[in-house]
């Protein structure tokens, strides 16, 4: 086949690869994101906008953002919550973790005054799974779903987590692989939870509706293209 017009043909497949390119630029939405209702939380350079410390107002110095990533640079930042609270959602995210290093993210978490979000939100877990000391692997749910495969990347690659949390059904993703599911409330929740550490405070696991928090657990940690899309 003789093209006509090979330049006009060059220019469109450039034209594609042009737009492959902003749908791939972090911390950005592509236009069927915006239309799905996905909203950012991070834009890559102002992260105040959407989270602030854990019973408290702005973050401290320890979480910096730089390069359109934001980082908890070393202990003592304290975890980080979104502004808003959300109830059945989508969200996802990439992490990169350093080595040996532990975080986690947790939904559904009420503030309380003296007590650690951990307390009322489930956590998912964080880790280095090669240098990691916890044996909760990361993409879990801690203590209570587990998953049989590793999709993780090695500490300091990113890794994309992905959780659907609804009153039907909840799910975690690691890297686009499904890692465990699970309905929160259900009888087979309750076991779980009355045979974990959670047992010991009433409110674990019972909100419907909180923050999602960021953990400061010592470690270096970095995030960036924070999404989420409200299935209220």
């Amino acid at each position: 086949m003789t093209l006509k017009h090979p330049s006009l043909f060059s220019a469109a497949i450039l034209g594609i690869f042009a737009m492959a390119a902003v749908a791939d630029e972090p911390n950005t939405l592509t236009d069927k994101e915006k239309a799905e209702g996905w909203v950012l939380l991070f834009d890559g350079k102002d992260l105040g906008a959407h989270f602030r410390s854990y019973n408290g107002e702005g973050i401290k110095e320890q979480w910096q953002v730089k390069d359109g990533v934001f980082t908890l640079t070393e202990k003592g930042g304290g975890d980080i919550v979104t502004k808003k609270q959300y109830g059945a959602f989508e969200l996802t995210l990439d992490f990169k973790i350093s080595k040996g290093g532990n975080s986690g993210l947790m939904y559904h978490v009420i503030e309380k005054a003296g007590s650690p979000p951990w307390h009322t939100g489930p956590e998912v877990q964080i880790q280095d799974n090669v240098d990691g000391h916890d044996p909760q692997k990361a993409g879990w749910l801690y203590q209570l779903y587990a998953a049989d495969t590793d999709a993780t990347k090695p500490a300091g690659e990113w890794n994309t987590l992905r959780i659907l949390i609804t009153p039907e059904k909840c799910v975690h993703y690691m890297n686009g692989v499904k890692y465990c599911e699970y309905v929160k409330g259900s009888k087979d929740w309750d076991e779980k939870v009355a045979a974990s550490k959670f047992s010991k405070f009433p409110d674990f696991g019972k909100p419907t509706k909180g923050h999602i928090n960021l953990q400061d657990h010592g470690n270096v940690v970095s995030f960036r293209n924070v999404k989420i899309k409200s299935l209220d």
